[in-house]
Parts: structure tokens; sequence; C-alpha cells
């Protein structure tokens, strides 16, 4: 099996907005190169959280123009706004108590059934791999389509398993291998999957005889800059960190398979990533004002020189 291409995309709830921009970028420089579009050009899909439906919408035929709509169109329905919210926790208060998650799932579930009907992972156009993580094991779930156990598993299901962000979403039950799973986000896993697609490769693809054999495109969803002061940092408990911590987890694993990619792959690795202007790093917030400010912010890391020239020089090499 060939895997010597990865397309690798980060977790970031709606700024999965901007991996979709940025990934129009690439289909630019490749059609400036003469090429076709990006699922002729990778061998191997990967995702975590957001990027796992990126990936999954991808490796069924779906182009960046298409999900990037998605996101501006469904949004409310898998972020519903306070009223929604607080109706819908009114009503699980006796079930979940009052620490339940912010959203009940619904909205999201909806959309996802929405965009992927009965699809199943054994569908996928390319070799998908997306994360997602066991509670009752305790253990790294790695969904791939071209494992036969999980080749019938629903799509849906496998997006919704992987986007279960703690104190956002309910974890997502499902049978997997035979077993019954409780699974909560890939992105506490690895939301930057890059490490996990790399070691895929490797494995599977007997004509790799290192990292530094693979071309691999990292895409991220913009990088937080929001800082946690030392005061606020020596101070904070449990119910202050509950949903910063989650943030930071994901930041911190985001960051240091960023490193690790960038060691091991060589100049064979591109990463799309830029800093958020502070108030854009909210995984759920989508207001128009947000909206506009993660399109501008990607549109802007397009256009500037440095951007155009590694982009030219990726589609040059794929």
């Amino acid at each position: 099996m060939k895997m010597r291409r990865i397309l690798s995309l980060d977790g970031g709830g709606i700024r999965g907005l901007v991996s979709c921009l940025w990934l129009q970028g690439v289909e630019v420089a490749l059609a400036q190169a003469g090429k076709p579009g990006l699922l002729k050009r990778f061998d191997l899909l990967a995702g975590s959280s957001t990027g796992a439906l990126i990936a999954c919408g991808l490796a069924l035929g779906r182009n960046p123009a298409e999900l990037a709509e998605l996101y501006r169109r469904q949004r409310h329905d898998i972020f519903p706004g306070m009223a929604e919210r607080l109706w819908s926790r009114a009503g699980r208060l006796f079930t979940q108590g009052a620490s339940a998650p912010r959203y009940d799932g619904k909205g999201l579930e909806k959309v996802l059934k929405k965009t992927f009907g009965s699809a199943t992972l054994g569908e996928a156009k390319k070799p998908l791999l997306v994360t997602s993580y066991d509670t009752v094991s305790r253990k790294p779930v790695m969904f791939k389509s071209f494992k036969p156990e999980h080749a019938g598993l629903p799509v849906w299901e496998v997006c919704r398993a992987s986007v279960a962000a703690p104190t956002y979403f309910p974890a997502h039950g499902m049978t997997v291998e035979g077993r019954k799973c409780s699974l909560i986000d890939g992105g506490v896993v690895a939301n930057n999957p890059t490490a996990c697609a790399i070691a895929e490769a490797m494995r599977k693809d007997r004509r790799v005889d290192s990292a530094h054999d693979l071309l691999v495109l990292s895409v991220g969803t913009g990088e937080r800059n929001r800082p946690i002061n030392l005061r606020t940092a020596r101070e904070w408990g449990a119910l202050e960190w509950a949903v910063p911590i989650i943030d930071v987890l994901f930041d911190g694993n985001t960051d240091s398979v960023d490193y690790i990619a960038r060691h091991i792959v060589g100049d064979g690795y591109f990463r799309m990533q830029a800093e958020l202007m502070p108030g854009l790093d909210d995984l759920d917030d989508v207001t128009e004002t947000n909206l506009a400010g993660l399109e501008a912010m990607a549109n802007s890391y397009l256009l500037r020189a440095d951007t155009q020239q590694r982009l030219a020089g990726l589609a040059a090499r794929l």
C-alpha cells in the first residue's frame, strides 16, 4: 500500500474553517503547477477532531470549498447559542448533573448524519486515519479505513467519536472490534495526528525506509497565544482549570508533534500554521465577527510571500 504522501489535519473546533481555506490555497498552487486536486496527490489522510471531519469529507470526494461552506452554514447547529444551550442543560440537569457538557451533541450528530449519510469508512477513496480515545480501556483508538474490522463503521459515528471534546460534547458510545467503547475527542491523543500518520505510513509501506522518504503536509487551525500568567496558573484549582486545561493539552501535543515531525521528516515536511489574534482562539465561537476574523487571518496567511513560496515548492514535489 502506497503511503508516501501524507495530509494531516489538526483539531480546533470551528477553526476547522481555517484549515479548509488553507487547503483551498494548496489546490490553487496545485492547479498553477498543472496538477490535479488534493485527493489525487496524497496517499494517506489523517485527522483529529474537526480535522477528522475534514479528512473524512475529502476522502469521500468533497472539496475544501464545500467543507468550508459546511462550517459556515451548519455552525449554529453544531454549536447552538446560549438560549438553546440553557434549555438543553435544564433538561439534562437530573440525568447529567450541574456539570454536564456545554452542548448535548444532538445538533452535531444531525449535521454529521446529513453530511455523511450511510457512508462507511471502507468507502473512503483514499486510506484514512482518524483518532479517538476510549475512556473504558483507557487507550487510543485509531480508526483506519484500510483495516477490515473498521471498514463497515459509519463515517458519521467515527467523526462523532473524534470530535467529542471533553466539557464541550458528551462521549460517544459505539462498538469497535467487538468491544463497547466510550469515545472522546481524538485531540486528547493527538490533536495534531501527523506522528500517528507517519508511524502508519512507515509500517504499511515497505518502500519507506525512513521518515525522510515521506512528504508530509500538516495543516493547523491557528495557534493560540493567549497567556495564562504565573499567578493564575499557581492559584487555579480543578474548577478553574476544567475548560482551559483542555485547550492547553490540545496545544501542547500539537506543538510537540510538530517538533518531532519537523526533525524526523526534514525538508519533506510542510506545516501550515499561523498565530491567532486574541479573541479568535475559542473552539466554539460561531459569531459572524469571529468567522470574519478567522477568514481574514487565513487569507492573510495565504497571501504572505513565504507562504506562496512554500506552497509552490510543495506543489512541485507532490
